[in-house]
């Protein structure tokens, strides 16, 4: 009980991204590549499969935000490893960080910038 109050204090002064902030950190493009390349990483694509057919990063896993099953699909991965998202520039990606550690993620890093940042 004494969590929850400290919780709800500290989220009512900070408000819940000063909570969820620290399991999210924005890479710009070249230490995200640094990071993900030659390596078995869960690297997520929350663009629609439309965008993803054009073009994506090599190894990702196409999860549409906006898809009905973007839970189920998430609630598959392991939710302690590392987890590499990214969108078309940076929005979504981040709304649907703020969502996957809600669903308990531990750490999650957001591509700066979007694909659209992102060479190849």
């Amino acid at each position: 009980m004494k969590h929850i109050i400290i919780m709800s204090i500290f989220t009512t002064l900070f408000g819940v991204k000063a909570i969820q902030n620290s399991a999210i950190e924005i890479l710009n493009p070249k230490e995200y590549k640094s990071q993900i390349e030659n390596k078995k990483v869960q690297l997520i694509d929350v663009r629609t499969s439309g965008e993803f057919k054009t073009g994506h990063i090599k190894n990702a896993k196409n999860i549409d935000l906006f898809s009905k099953n973007f839970a189920d699909e998430f609630n598959k991965l392991n939710k302690e490893e590392v987890l590499y998202i990214y969108c078309r520039s940076g929005a979504r990606s981040k709304q649907a960080s703020n969502k996957l550690v809600a669903m308990g993620f531990k750490k999650i890093y957001d591509l700066k910038g979007g694909i659209l940042n992102y060479k190849h």
